[in-house]
């Protein structure tokens, strides 16, 4: 089990009895869903199934196209294509720091709903009738390792294959300061079920997309430094968006480029997404605390990994936002 204490144990149960208490779920997680978010949605999926429970899958947005080696992807709906009417008598939320997080989707989600919150960012709001908030988990899907275990639910390859994506991918590929040794350990075991290590590296972590590319061409056109070089961005337009023809997913991985120069110590993604709207990633290499920076605009995120949204030009909101990681700085 992850984590210290009593507290957590009881938060495990009291998540296991919501699983086993009710009979129709919708299964949700954040806007532009990552690798944690995917694979803790496909293996709670996969949980319920075992457990004859009736459940839908559903995300604001598609998955990217690479998650298709998980069991289950092809079953994700989009928050438009689910019935207004659609039957079910609990949620259950993954990976979502608050619950706007979800996009419009939060809104289907009736206050009486019984809700189960199982996430493990810091700046989580603690949302639901049933919480579970681990900000020492790595990853989300370290978190569903105790609760395929409270279940009792036996261990395959396709479940296995779920958590080990969510751990590969909050981690950096087990590079990131989260890795810590119960991380290890669970990966490790995933392993022993089955998970080809290598092949969810390559197809996860290392291939490119011409798009992403493209993208990391125009955008490292454009790369900034500030603060004797510690702190770096770059940005990508919708202009830009649209002539590599790419999609949300096209821009993983492009914030790492500022920040894993040596030096900088935060870096950052500003990310055009409608008319004077930026999406900005931050990414600190351990001296500053960016969800606290985050959150101050309305965002939110882990110490070392982040995000808000501002509006403005983009030189408006690159100085705003700038000028916050200089004082952090100080």
């Amino acid at each position: 089990m992850t984590g210290k204490g009593n507290d957590l144990e009881k938060q495990v149960m009291a998540a296991v009895e919501f699983i086993r208490r009710h009979d129709r779920f919708l299964v949700v997680s954040h806007l532009n869903p990552d690798g944690d978010a995917i694979g803790s949605t496909l293996a709670v999926g996969l949980m319920l199934e075992y457990l004859n429970k009736t459940y839908k899958m559903v995300n604001e947005d598609p998955l990217p196209s690479k998650f298709n080696l998980l069991r289950g992807s092809d079953r994700v709906l989009l928050a438009s294509e689910l019935s207004e009417d659609e039957p079910y008598d609990a949620v259950i939320s993954l990976d979502c720091a608050d619950f706007r997080r979800m996009g419009e989707l939060h809104k289907r989600v009736q206050p009486e709903t019984p809700l189960l919150n199982i996430d493990h960012h810091a700046t989580n709001e603690g949302f639901g009738t049933c919480v579970w908030i681990e900000a020492e988990a790595a990853a989300t899907a370290e978190m569903l390792y105790a609760l395929v275990n409270g279940l009792g639910i036996p261990w395959t390859e396709d479940l296995a294959k779920c958590i080990y994506t969510g751990l590969l991918t909050d981690t950096g590929g087990f590079r990131y300061a989260n890795t810590g040794p119960q991380v290890l350990r669970i990966a490790s075991e995933m392993l022993d079920y089955g998970v080809r290590a290598s092949e969810l590296a390559n197809v996860l972590l290392e291939q490119m997309t011409y798009p992403q590319l493209v993208l990391l061409q125009k955008s490292l056109a454009r790369l900034s430094f500030a603060y004797e070089r510690r702190v770096a961005w770059v940005s990508v337009t919708a202009r830009d968006m649209a002539e590599a023809q790419a999609a949300n997913e096209d821009i993983e991985g492009l914030v790492n480029y500022p920040r894993n120069i040596e030096g900088v110590e935060v870096g950052l993604l500003f990310k055009e997404t409608g008319e004077d709207t930026f999406k900005v990633s931050l990414r600190s290499n351990g001296k500053v605390d960016v969800a606290r920076i985050a959150k101050s605009f309305g965002g939110g995120g882990h110490t070392l990994a982040a995000g808000c949204t501002l509006t403005g030009t983009l030189d408006q909101v690159t100085s705003q936002l700038v000028k916050e990681v200089g004082l952090a700085l100080e």
